[in-house]
């Protein structure tokens, strides 16, 4: 049996639940949620995601103590993405491709189909508006992800390091 999840556009009152989702998440791999790069982005999703041409998409299930709760219930999974041109200078550029961003499943909800429920949301939206391929990039301190990627279909492009951080790269051709 699925577990029920609703998932719909980021909303300004999920601000704070994203927050702690994204820690608890980092926290839960076995880093340091303050040595992540790069997170303002989730400081400011309408500018970063939506005023780029991209998307930001939470998954809200029933509320309980276990998950950051937002106006509507608790937020089990949360992700987005933008166009490539537009992420952060540090990473690689792709022009034409779109790239996943804080793709995030609560601790407690992890192994029930919610994240590869939220990968498939999301690259048709980046398939509907037109883009071929779709980035994606982890840390291989974070083997579950770089697990779930390659079983999707992303295939590994390069490597690199950033800070103390060996990142994955993969691609996936829409």
């Amino acid at each position: 049996m699925i577990d029920p999840i609703q998932f719909r556009s980021y909303d300004d009152r999920d601000a704070d639940a994203v927050w702690r989702l994204h820690e608890r998440a980092i926290r839960a791999t076995g880093n340091d949620p303050s040595d992540i790069p790069g997170t303002s982005d989730l400081k400011n999703i309408e500018t970063w995601y939506f005023d780029t041409g991209g998307a930001f998409l939470v998954g809200v299930v029933p509320a309980d103590d276990e998950l950051p709760e937002t106006f509507d219930g608790g937020l089990a999974a949360m992700g987005g993405f933008l166009p490539n041109e537009v992420g952060h200078a540090d990473e690689r550029t792709v022009p034409g491709a779109a790239e996943l961003h804080r793709m995030r499943v609560a601790p407690s909800r992890q192994r029930r189909g919610y994240g590869r429920r939220l990968l498939h949301r999301l690259e048709q939206q980046v398939a509907e508006r037109g883009y071929e391929r779709l980035l994606a990039t982890t840390s291989q301190s974070q083997a579950a992800a770089v697990a779930f990627y390659r079983d999707e279909g992303y295939q590994e492009v390069d490597r690199s390091t950033q800070g103390e951080y060996e990142l994955v790269h993969f691609e996936k051709r829409l």
